[in-house]
């Protein structure tokens, strides 16, 4: 075997068990503190097994990609990466979605309004550019509202599937609507602009406001 085999193998053996697990985050509230918007049934049941899932199965996919890599099969570490990136994103995306929620979340910060009134035009313009774009997702995915920070602006998009905003589109994630149909079936059947609509008066606006002055650093 050749040297430089052996190193990869034994840096890779390294990598696996220095590195920690990802855990799913605690949600910082009760599963009932968003009712009415949302129910304390479908708060327990994304958090606890979608999320959980996510999160169990990246982990999976974590070692078993160093294991790969630690036998020098780069082919299989490579067959890897798309379980790697949807439950890598699946967490990501949630994690940044619990914290983009709260029953009372005040107003937008004076700093993220002047920005949002000069790239949408107003407040209520924002949400229903991130609104329509969110409802129009084509199967499962999410609406974000995020900022570039190449040309200091805020933007709205979408990702199919759980493919995450930064790494997909290089915008710095603010607000996130999840529209898979786990997150509002069971309450708002397949009426997903109700959802949508209902949404905005759960937007932790202080979580959105800190991420807005974080990327803007």
């Amino acid at each position: 075997m050749l040297r430089g085999q052996q190193t990869l193998r034994a840096g890779a053996r390294i990598a696996l068990s220095a590195r920690g697990k990802h855990s799913l985050p605690d949600l910082g509230y009760d599963y009932n503190a968003l009712e009415p918007v949302i129910t304390a049934e479908i708060m327990q049941l994304h958090h606890q097994k979608h999320h959980a899932t996510y999160v169990n199965n990246l982990n999976v996919a974590e070692e078993k990609t160093a294991e790969a890599l630690a036998k020098g099969n780069v082919k299989e570490a490579i067959a890897l990466q798309s379980g790697l990136k949807f439950n890598g994103g699946g967490h990501i995306n949630h994690s940044i979605f619990w914290t983009n929620l709260a029953k009372d979340g005040g107003e937008p910060s004076k700093e993220l309004l002047e920005v949002i009134n000069r790239d949408f035009g107003s407040l209520q313009k924002m949400q229903d550019a991130l609104s329509s774009a969110t409802v129009a997702v084509q199967g499962s995915g999410w609406g974000w509202l995020g900022y570039c920070p190449k040309s200091k602006r805020v933007k709205v998009a979408t990702c199919a599937n759980q493919d995450p905003l930064e790494p997909t589109t290089g915008l710095i994630p603010l607000f996130g609507i999840d529209v898979w149909e786990h997150a509002y079936y069971l309450q708002y059947k397949n009426v997903r602009p109700d959802y949508v609509k209902a949404i905005w008066k759960i937007a932790n606006w202080k979580n959105i406001s800190e991420r807005y002055a974080n990327a803007t650093k």
